[in-house]
């Protein structure tokens, strides 16, 4: 479930996202502001998020609240036909996570994370 209100004035987004069992499903609410910069003829978007807490959207039973959560993006073309990305995450997704599979995030989770979104990057025009 992902959708997006504006609550008080302000744009909020609700994303529920799917554990592999036995865990819990873990959900965000937080606002996020995206701007297009220009550096010195250099093109760069910028994305921040944070999570927000908003009565509107109260907790679900089962589902785990991830409370902590914190995104800093910049993309920049590099010029010729790729992009430079820099990126800060965090998110505390609460709850007990075995030891086992914060191992596997660390070591197999992250980076095909990131080759995966280097694919997405790659078709994008297509």
């Amino acid at each position: 479930e992902l959708y997006e209100k504006t609550y008080d004035g302000e744009k909020v987004i609700y994303w529920e996202v799917k554990y592999p069992f036995p865990l819990s499903n873990r959900d965000y609410v937080y606002i996020r502001e995206c701007r297009e910069m220009d550096v010195d003829g250099r093109k760069i978007w910028v994305v921040l998020a944070q999570s927000v807490s908003v009565p509107q959207c109260p907790e679900k039973p089962g589902i785990t609240r991830v409370k902590s959560y914190k995104q800093s993006l910049a993309i920049e073309s590099d010029g010729k036909t790729g992009s430079k990305v820099y990126m800060y995450y965090f998110d505390n997704p609460g709850g007990m996570i075995p030891s086992w599979l914060v191992n596997w995030a660390a070591k197999s989770g992250v980076p095909t994370f990131l080759k995966d979104m280097q694919k997405a990057c790659r078709n994008y025009s297509k």
